[in-house]
């Protein structure tokens, strides 16, 4: 049975906040809002295809390589959710370790990437409603996500998907809880069960992911570095369970633990999907695994009746990894308006005491989000470009966490040790003791090279087929944009607030 804090609950006011979330979720629930925002099945099926056309069968060793990066991340930000467990923790973390200029600037990218990952997510269920049933394509008769038909119809899908998690949003945080908990159990089973088909129905031996295949003419390198976009596509958002420190009884305890288990769980389940998807496709050759992913193995392989059954799983798991990214990104716009950080701070900061949810921003997101999508009108190679830009703005802000933290460690001013302090429990603060330098030292190193290799203007890449050069460089020029308009924001907000200057005649 869910319980929900009382008005007076005071584990916010050490940081200058009165509890206004309703705290109701459970281990469970703070470990599915991790695992459904990184979401193996959605994101998994969405980039399958672009990490096998880019980097052959190798591609699957960029997996384990992007899962370390993360963990070492992941354990930064277990360490800082024991110690902050506030709503909106990239922004939250940063403007501690830092400065509150500096952690604005991180909760802004943040926040405004998280908004690109819901339009980008909610486009994943052209990968799997087609093949379902020809009837979901409502837009032309050719389904593929690269086609115009099938990126328009992507568009289509994911509006109506961002109008059902909007309501969701605004409805009740139990009902939020509830249908992520049961999301991510039949996500979890459904991924097991794909694993252990796709497995057993192997067509080679699993030396063949040490080949290139035909993406290996741009050479090994190449091939491994635009191959990992897949997998530091899927291996994000491991920190919305601190996001959900709010609204999660014994946070302290709780979502450190939950951020590993979420990062670790996806990570093995999602690597083994990519190796029994390459061992198990009818043909590594024809072209249709690097454009139809996984869902051509599965209707292939595993015979049509199956494998339209475990295509349904795959659609619960898009709308409710949509439904989870959402709200992720609720709460940090929520968190930085509660501190006037934000354009109708007052509005956005609002919370329902009945239902205990920030109803603004669920429809700031859902509606910015939705406006994202329009994009796929224009241009099928808009797909790549909107997934690309939103990994790349989350792996600059855990940098901006990540960094600032490294360099507290270097002055001795942040020592997280077991000494820090205790739990809800009694027991001692999650800490990486004498491992935090290195761990932390090398989790800046990663996410940075992550960056740039992410946001880096492959025209093979972003603009195959020539004539879009913005599409090219839309990473770099959202990122850039981005940072403007926060520039610009703050510069006017600071203009209002300063006073008058007084002349005095001499």
């Amino acid at each position: 049975m869910t319980t929900i804090a009382p008005p007076d609950d005071t584990s916010l006011t050490e940081f200058g906040y009165r509890q206004e979330l309703h705290r109701s979720l459970g281990r469970y629930a703070s470990f599915a809002a991790g695992f459904s925002f990184i979401s193996v099945l959605t994101t998994v099926f969405q980039f399958f295809a672009v990490g096998y056309s880019f980097g052959g069968p190798v591609f699957f060793w960029t997996w384990p390589a992007v899962l370390a990066g993360q963990l070492l991340v992941a354990a930064c930000f277990a360490e800082l959710a024991a110690r902050y467990p506030i709503s909106g923790a990239i922004y939250q973390w940063s403007s501690r370790l830092s400065t509150p200029s500096f952690g604005w600037y991180a909760g802004w990218i943040m926040v405004v990437g998280q908004i690109v990952v819901v339009a980008a997510v909610a486009l994943a269920l052209q990968m799997v409603m087609p093949p379902l049933w020809s009837g979901f394509q409502l837009v032309g008769g050719d389904p593929a996500p690269t086609s115009p038909t099938g990126a328009a119809n992507a568009a289509v899908l994911g509006v109506i998907l961002l109008a059902l998690t909007t309501l969701v949003n605004v409805v009740d945080n139990r009902v939020m809880s509830w249908i992520n908990r049961v999301g991510v159990t039949a996500e979890i089973i459904g991924a097991v069960l794909i694993v252990v088909l796709l497995l057993t129905h192997s067509e080679r031996s699993p030396g063949i992911t040490f080949h290139t295949g035909a993406a290996g003419q741009s050479g090994l390198l190449a091939a491994l570095l635009t191959g990992s976009l897949t997998a530091a596509y899927v291996l994000i958002g491991f920190d919305s369970a601190g996001e959900m420190s709010e609204e999660t009884r014994g946070p302290r305890r709780t979502a450190p633990r939950t951020i590993l288990t979420a990062l670790g769980a996806a990570g093995l389940i999602g690597g083994l999907l990519v190796l029994g998807g390459i061992l198990a496709a009818p043909s590594l050759t024809d072209g249709r695994l690097a454009t139809d992913g996984l869902s051509y193995v599965l209707t292939s392989s595993l015979g049509d009746g199956v494998g339209r059954a475990l295509l349904a799983d795959v659609v619960i798991a898009v709308a409710v990894a949509t439904l989870a990214i959402q709200t992720a990104a609720c709460r940090m716009l929520f968190s930085m308006a509660r501190d006037g950080e934000l354009p109708c701070s007052r509005a956005l900061s609002r919370v329902s005491p009945r239902t205990g949810m920030p109803t603004g921003p669920a429809l700031v997101v859902g509606t910015l989000a939705a406006a994202l999508l329009l994009l796929n009108f224009a241009s099928p190679d808009a797909f790549l470009a909107i997934g690309t830009t939103c990994i790349a703005m989350l792996y600059l802000a855990y940098a901006m966490v990540t960094g600032p933290m490294l360099v507290r460690r270097l002055r001795g001013t942040y020592r997280g040790t077991r000494d820090d302090g205790v739990d809800e429990s009694g027991r001692p603060l999650f800490a990486l003791g004498r491992w935090g330098l290195p761990v932390n030292a090398l989790a800046l190193l990663y996410g940075l090279f992550m960056t740039v290799n992410l946001a880096w203007p492959r025209a093979a890449v972003y603009d195959p087929a020539g004539g879009t050069w913005y599409f090219q460089w839309f990473t770099v020029l959202f990122v850039l944009v981005t940072v403007a308009a926060g520039a610009a924001f703050r510069w006017r907000r600071r203009t209002r607030t300063q006073p008058e200057a007084v002349v005095v005649a001499a």
